[in-house]
C-alpha cells in the first residue's frame, strides 16, 4: 500500500473513531460539553497529525508472517467496539465509575499512550509495518527506550486504550483493552519468532537483557 493511501486511511480512521464516540455519547452538544472529551478530542487530532510525519507503512517488505493476519480484523473489530461503547455507557451511566478527575486522567493516559506508539515509529521510519514483516535493510534497533523494552509501541497502545476507556468513565471500556491482550501477545510472539529468524543469536541476546512490555516484570 502506497503512502499516500496509508495516510488516507489513518485520517478516515481517526475520523469514524471520532464520530463513533460521538454518536455514542449522544451526539455533538453532550460529547463536547465535556472539557476533558474536548482535551481528548484535541489529543486525538494531535496524534494524528503528527502519524503525518512519519514513515511507517502496511508494506509486507521483503518477508512477511502471513499467518498473523488473523489479528488485524480482531483489532479491527475491537477497536470500533472501544470507540462507541465506552462513550455509550458514560451517557446511559451504566458500568461507570469515578468523576472528572477519572476522566482528566484518562486524557493524560491517552496522551502518554499515544506519544510512546508513535516514538517508535518515527524511531524505525520504514522500517515500522503494521504487519508482521522484514523490511528492506532492516537492521535491529536495540538503543534509546528499545534498549528497556522490545514493543514500545504495544505498550503505548494499551496504556491510550486504557486511557481512553477512563476519559469515559466506562468499565465496558477497560474489558475491551483486556480482550485486545490475547491478540497482541500473539503479535508479538510472531514478531519475535520472525525476528529470531533474521537475526538469530543477536536477538536472543537482546531479548535476555531487555523485557517484552514492562520492565523487570514482563
Amino acid at each position: 500500500m502506497s503512502r499516500s493511501r496509508t495516510l488516507l486511511l489513518a485520517l478516515v480512521g481517526t475520523l469514524a473513531y471520532l464520530g463513533l464516540a460521538v454518536l455514542g455519547r449522544g451526539g455533538f452538544m453532550a460529547f463536547f460539553s465535556q472539557p476533558p472529551l474536548v482535551a481528548l478530542t484535541l489529543v486525538l487530532f494531535v496524534l494524528s497529525g503528527l502519524a503525518l510525519f512519519t514513515r511507517g507503512n502496511l508494506s509486507s517488505g521483503v518477508r512477511e508472517d502471513r499467518r498473523n493476519r488473523w489479528v488485524l480484523p480482531v483489532f479491527g473489530i475491537i477497536g470500533l467496539l472501544s470507540a462507541f461503547l465506552p462513550a455509550y455507557t458514560d451517557r446511559l451511566d451504566v458500568w461507570t465509575f469515578g468523576g472528572d478527575g477519572l476522566r482528566w486522567l484518562g486524557v493524560f493516559l491517552f496522551a502518554v499512550g499515544g506519544a510512546l506508539r508513535m516514538w517508535p515509529v518515527f524511531v524505525l521510519g520504514n522500517r515500522f509495518s503494521g504487519l508482521v514483516a522484514i523490511q528492506p535493510g532492516h537492521e535491529l534497533v536495540t538503543d534509546g527506550i528499545y534498549g528497556m523494552i522490545r514493543h514500545p509501541s504495544y505498550l503505548g497502545l494499551m496504556v491510550a486504550s486504557i486511557g481512553w476507556a477512563l476519559a469515559f468513565r466506562s468499565g465496558v471500556g477497560l474489558a475491551l483493552v483486556a480482550l485486545t491482550l490475547p491478540p497482541l501477545l500473539a503479535r508479538i510472539q510472531a514478531e519475535e519468532a520472525l525476528l529470531r529468524t533474521e537475526f538469530g543469536e543477536e536477538y536472543e541476546a537482546y531479548c535476555a537483557r531487555t523485557s517484552r512490555l514492562i520492565p523487570g516484570l514482563y
